[in-house]
């Protein structure tokens, strides 16, 4: 059994390897002064892009969001990619003011899919193009100053920027807890530390643009794999761009409250990890023997934690049955299996409890509440690995996402446990 010994301390070994530089992270994030970026004077014409599939109940919110920001009305123009939609969303969409088009395509499932039918009849309707392209989804609600502090950091001359990505509903459970703490540490502590190095960001999701100049040469939008959000991000940097990043520029976004979706969502994230890697990973490997930090850090990203920790657990597993079939003693095992578990609890909970503390006044939810889910984050991510195992066996299709917390239902909550979002509904 000297032998799971050995296999773990390698384990350790390269996982230390691999990721203790986004522990420096933490103190760049910290003690990094903020880049000064001169106010523009807010003439970019902008196209915002929201795929939506049942969305009625929440994208008049994120499109009313619009309306009242503070960058100029005349130069946002908000476009909706009803998608396969059984309900009334395109018809909510232009009741709100914006300009709405409906896809049917049952072959051609997800958002970039959507993303790339709806640029499609932008040009063709606006063949002028835009000066840059914002993309949200339905459930999203942006803070006033939004646009305005993008654009500033835009107009300096960076072609894709990524947002400050908070929740409506942190507090609901930890399960919706669990994602707002990842994408505040994700926000804070990996775009805000890569942006002060000079390195790049990466695209999440949500809350992010790019320029004219990136749509042209894409044409379009040609990513279709289950994760096209990080796909995006990591073509662009295999190609030699940095995806910058605006603190300044909140969008609020809604979370799973249930476990069971919560595991659907995140098993196609853990398959479109793979295919990512699978198509691009020459590409990134290429970019790190050129010495390109970006590549390392987005190789890091999307692989070797999920392989380190599987290799450890399924070594761990074996070990166990082996021992106690063979030796009738599995306490070694258990013990190794144990230490694992400690040490992963461990970090993240370091992880989750820096994000709460330097958060604390962001995370909408009270204190109570604040405390006890920087104790189940760990678990929270833990329960990821067997659901990054399970995707590499099961067939991964992408599913919409049923979002239903509107601005009217954040009113009804306590104004103490959230003053900003109140502020936006109040508008």
């Amino acid at each position: 059994m000297e032998l799971i010994e050995k296999i773990n301390l390698i384990i350790s070994i390269v996982f230390l390897i691999c990721y203790s530089y986004q522990f420096i992270y933490i103190p760049v994030s910290l003690l990094a002064k903020r880049k000064e970026e001169p106010a523009t004077d807010m003439t970019n014409d902008y196209a915002v892009l929201i795929c939506a599939r049942n969305e009625e109940e929440v994208i008049g919110d994120l499109i009313g969001s619009i309306k009242v920001q503070t960058y100029p009305s005349e130069r946002i123009h908000v476009f909706v990619m009803a998608d396969n939609c059984t309900d009334n969303t395109a018809e909510a969409a232009r009741r709100a003011g914006a300009t709405a088009y409906m896809r049917r395509d049952t072959l051609r499932v997800g958002k970039g899919y959507a993303l790339e039918r709806l640029l499609e009849l932008i040009r063709t309707d606006h063949p002028e193009g835009f000066d840059g392209y914002f993309v949200f989804d339905a459930d999203n609600i942006l803070d006033p100053r939004y646009i305005e502090e993008m654009d500033r950091t835009f107009s300096c001359g960076h072609d894709i920027v990524t947002s400050y990505r908070n929740s409506k509903n942190y507090g609901d459970n930890w399960v919706s807890a669990g994602y707002a703490l990842w994408f505040l540490r994700e926000s804070r502590y990996l775009n805000g530390a890569r942006y002060a190095l000079g390195s790049s960001c990466a695209v999440s999701g949500t809350g992010f643009m790019f320029s004219k100049k990136v749509a042209d040469e894409i044409a379009g939008w040609p990513y279709h794999l289950l994760t096209e959000d990080i796909e995006f991000s990591v073509d662009q940097i295999t190609k030699g761009r940095k995806v910058a990043y605006c603190p300044e520029a909140v969008i609020y976004d809604e979370q799973p409250v249930k476990f069971e979706q919560s595991v659907t969502q995140r098993m196609r994230w853990a398959k479109g990890y793979v295919q990512v890697f699978r198509y691009y990973g020459s590409r990134l490997i290429k970019g790190c023997l050129r010495g390109s930090f970006s590549c390392f850090d987005m190789s890091m990203n999307i692989m070797p934690a999920f392989v380190l920790s599987a290799a450890a657990m399924i070594s761990n597993l074996f070990a166990g049955i082996y021992g106690a079939f063979v030796f009738g003693d599995i306490t070694v095992a258990l013990k190794a299996f144990a230490e694992i578990l400690t040490g992963i609890y461990s970090t993240m909970f370091i992880l989750g409890a820096v994000t709460t503390v330097t958060e604390w006044k962001r995370i909408h939810t009270g204190t109570v509440k604040k405390i006890l889910y920087a104790f189940t984050f760990p678990v929270f991510m833990f329960t990821y690995l067997p659901v990054s195992i399970a995707a590499l066996f099961a067939k991964v299709e992408w599913k919409p996402v049923r979002h239903n917390i509107t601005l009217r239902s954040i009113r009804s909550r306590r104004k103490e446990e959230c003053p900003d979002l109140m502020r936006i509904a109040g508008n």
